[in-house]
């Protein structure tokens, strides 16, 4: 049996994606990296083509990043990927599944429709709705709908200044205000990672001692950490609600119990690396062989 054709939507040079890239072309000879901004669909011809290469002669594409950062205009890259998954290549994770994952507000919604526990969450573009609910929480994190790693959040607490706070934020390109109650953390939170809806394993972020933030951007550490049943059972059903090939649920445990903070349709390579030791990158390039025959 010939080996399968299998792309990698990812960023150049970018770790993760080249790393599934490089695991890909491991089992199959080839591995090829196709950033999405040097795609063009033609609707007219009925192809999709990066330079000469037509995504329509792959047998399988792996997602790993639709761009360096998120943006509205990801929507837009999923749409093309949407109508080459139509036309019958598999795609990992499906169009579908991601689309509801780019936007903080859709996977909250969907979240919480679903009956996940999350933090206390208001969302509203009126800026009088916004000052009553910080000063309703107390302290709270203001977050942008498009972004990761915590990057653009900002920590605010009640008190004289909030209305000029929450207008800067507002005008830097966040219309509408997504304000998360600030919840007690024991020093970290959890990423807790599945393959084709099955447990894998699960890091700890510890957080930086001057940060309020657990990401590693803000100094985080990866460091391995064994969830208890509640939790990985909390953080399956969260990711069951979007059906990913492969995802990362962040969970934070409380005195009252763990709650979720978003499912990534990204994250989570480098943290199962460096905490674990284990290789996500080659799990899922073996979980995507197997799903169009060509496993063992």
């Amino acid at each position: 049996m010939a080996s399968p054709r299998i792309g990698v939507i990812g960023v150049r040079d970018g770790w993760s994606s080249e790393r599934l890239a490089a695991s890909v072309a491991a089992r199959t000879g080839s591995g090829p990296l196709i950033e999405l901004a040097d795609v063009a669909l033609d609707l007219e011809r009925g192809d999709v083509r990066a330079g000469r290469t037509s995504l329509l002669d792959f047998d399988a594409l792996i997602v790993k990043k639709l761009g360096s950062n998120y943006a509205p205009e990801l929507l837009d890259r999923l749409e093309v990927l949407h109508y080459v998954h139509q036309r019958g290549v598999p795609v990992f994770s499906t169009p579908q599944s991601l689309m509801q994952l780019l936007d903080r507000l859709s996977c909250t919604v969907a979240l919480r429709l679903a009956g996940i526990p999350m933090p206390p969450t208001t969302i509203t573009e009126n800026l009088q709705e916004a000052e009553e609910a910080v000063r309703r929480y107390g302290r709270v994190v203001l977050k942008p709908l498009f972004t990761s790693k915590a990057r653009g959040m900002e920590l605010l607490e009640a008190g004289s200044d909030v209305r000029v706070r929450l207008e800067l934020f507002q005008s830097n390109g966040n219309p509408v205000l997504y304000i998360q109650k600030l919840v007690p953390i024991p020093g970290h939170d959890l990423g807790v990672a599945f393959l084709g809806g099955e447990y894998l394993a699960c890091y700890r972020r510890v957080k930086d001692a001057d940060a309020w933030a657990t990401s590693t951007s803000s100094g985080g550490r990866y460091r391995p950490y064994e969830p208890g049943p509640e939790v990985v059972e909390l953080a399956r059903r969260a990711q069951a609600v979007f059906g990913l090939a492969f995802t990362c649920v962040d969970v934070v445990e409380t005195d009252g119990g763990p709650l979720v903070f978003e499912v990534s349709a990204f994250g989570g390579f480098r943290g199962l690396l460096e905490a674990n030791g284990v290789d996500a990158a080659g799990a899922y390039a073996d979980f995507v062989m197997k799903a169009i025959g060509h496993g063992r």
